[in-house]
């Protein structure tokens, strides 16, 4: 009986993420193409549906041949939804490369300190969830305007002559995705910093490497999982980051989740929105997928 509720329970832990994944990924992901494939309509909801369970399978399966993809079609011929998707990329990547210049060495330093300051150290990390993520970028416009914090210490230290333009620009949008997502870099790379080992440094300077080879040969290797998994958990929301961009980017400022938020509601085109969330989804999943087999070969080859 014990060895039945054991198999029922190993059973029920494998079947509980699937179950995760079908209910808020796949069912929201199926609505959304479902949406996509949809017509524009000035009704409620704004769509006319191309498939409609209540006319049976039957029915449904005759639509099948009429499926439209001139939703899509509409994204390449527009080249504002492709100029959205690069800018998105490249400044989702640049702010990534710049959290992890600033995240790595705030775990590389909470790691190294006495284990005694370690939970206190996390706690400051961890500290700014407590706050509306609405409210921290709210603070930075306070910071960051022409007559701002930031541009009085600057004049009051005689550093500046006149106030800087940051605010509405793409280094605004840079601070904030640096400053909002630190601790998701932070996090990982102290976890794999801080089951690294120490005694292999010790090793290695005893045999006379200096210590910023043997950081180079030992501890950046063993870091690595937690480097790739802050920047996936960096890189991935900004992409379709819209609060960031909306507030201290301006309108100068072009991202995918700018331009979906307008088609959603200010255009109302519920089809050619949900078009442009499918195809950020696909950009996003497909590469890391890849990223992950080839990881996984990676380390059976290596077996």
């Amino acid at each position: 009986m014990q060895k039945l509720i054991a198999a029922i329970a190993g059973r029920l832990v494998i079947v509980v993420p699937y179950l995760w994944l079908f209910f808020f990924f796949l069912v929201p992901f199926f609505i959304v193409l479902k949406i996509s494939m949809s017509e524009v309509a000035m009704a409620i909801p704004a769509y006319r549906p191309v498939f409609d369970l209540a006319q049976g399978l039957a029915a449904n399966f005759e639509k099948l041949k009429q499926l439209s993809l001139d939703n899509y079609r509409w994204l390449l011929d527009d080249a504002l939804y492709f100029k959205a998707y690069v800018s998105s990329i490249s400044i989702a990547a640049v702010s990534t490369v710049l959290t992890l210049l600033v995240g790595y060495p705030l775990a590389y330093g909470m790691a190294r300190a006495p284990s005694t300051l370690r939970p206190t150290l996390l706690m400051l990390v961890i500290l700014p969830f407590w706050t509306s993520f609405l409210i921290r970028v709210y603070a930075w416009i306070g910071i960051l305007k022409p007559e701002g914090l930031l541009n009085q210490f600057l004049m009051w230290a005689h550093v500046i002559d006149t106030p800087l333009t940051i605010l509405n620009t793409n280094t605004a949008v840079f601070i904030g995705i640096v400053y909002s997502y630190l601790p998701f870099m932070v996090l990982p790379i102290y976890s794999s910093l801080d089951k690294m080992d120490y005694s292999l440094i010790e090793a290695a300077q005893d045999l006379g490497c200096p210590p910023l080879t043997a950081f180079w040969k030992i501890t950046a290797p063993l870091s690595i999982p937690g480097v790739i998994a802050g920047c996936f958990l960096v890189f991935i929301p900004a992409v379709g980051e819209f609060v960031i961009p909306d507030l201290l980017g301006g309108s100068q400022t072009l991202m995918i989740g700018k331009t979906l938020w307008s088609e959603f509601f200010s255009n109302r085109d519920w089809p050619v929105s949900s078009a442009v969330a499918v195809v950020l989804l696909v950009i996003l999943v497909v590469p890391i997928v890849l990223f992950q087999r080839a990881q996984a070969r990676a380390q059976e080859s290596g077996r």
